[in-house]
């Protein structure tokens, strides 16, 4: 088996939602014995920004930019790892109620219509179906269903619906939020946190 493993918090060994991701990649490890894992920091080496130049290039148009060209091989790398990958673990903090940009970019080299999901005449059918998928999710104040900042929450919601999108549906949410609350707050979270990674069954 492989586990991809993704982080894209820019806060380093700050980080809370690379400590979860850690520890949701070692619970797998445990689980899964001889589970592969491939790691991509996607904060520390992000892909470009996607351009009209990316689409030309997928539609079969030469490329002259050495930059671009580097760019596409790093997308088409993201694409080998996620069609190669039976575990998906995401590290994916709230950045102003979203995900981090580097995250994003990721996803604009990953979900391209033929290849992980496609247009039928029924609507739109995601390709990566078998795949199991973890969210390791931050956030500062609280937004879980029911709380007064629960509207303005596009982070969970968004790659739940992406990566059901793509026919990745059995995806889990592990959830530290109210990590800006006070330090008594954050602890209580992070303890709960963890506390949800070790009851994870296989």
């Amino acid at each position: 088996m492989q586990l991809l493993h993704l982080d894209s918090s820019v806060l380093g060994a700050a980080s809370v939602s690379r400590q979860l991701s850690a520890e949701i990649v070692a619970r797998q490890k445990a689980l899964h014995p001889g589970l592969h894992v491939v790691y991509r920091d996607l904060a520390a080496d992000p892909a470009l920004h996607l351009t009209g130049t990316h689409m030309s290039a997928w539609q079969g148009a030469q490329v002259e930019d050495e930059v671009i060209t580097a760019d596409l091989v790093k997308g088409n790398a993201y694409l080998s790892e996620l069609f190669a990958a039976d575990i998906v673990v995401i590290g994916a903090p709230m950045y102003n109620l979203s995900i981090p940009t580097p995250l994003k970019s990721w996803i604009d080299r990953i979900a391209i219509a033929g290849k992980t999901f496609r247009y039928t005449a029924t609507g739109p059918e995601g390709l990566l179906v078998g795949k199991k998928a973890f969210i390791a999710s931050s956030r500062g104040g609280i937004y879980t269903p029911g709380s007064p900042g629960a509207a303005l929450e596009h982070q969970e919601s968004y790659l739940l619906a992406l990566l059901a999108f793509l026919g990745m549906t059995d995806t889990t949410v592990v959830r530290a939020e109210g990590l800006a609350m006070g330090p008594d707050a954050r602890q209580a979270a992070v303890a709960q946190a963890l506390q949800d990674i070790a009851a994870l069954a296989a």
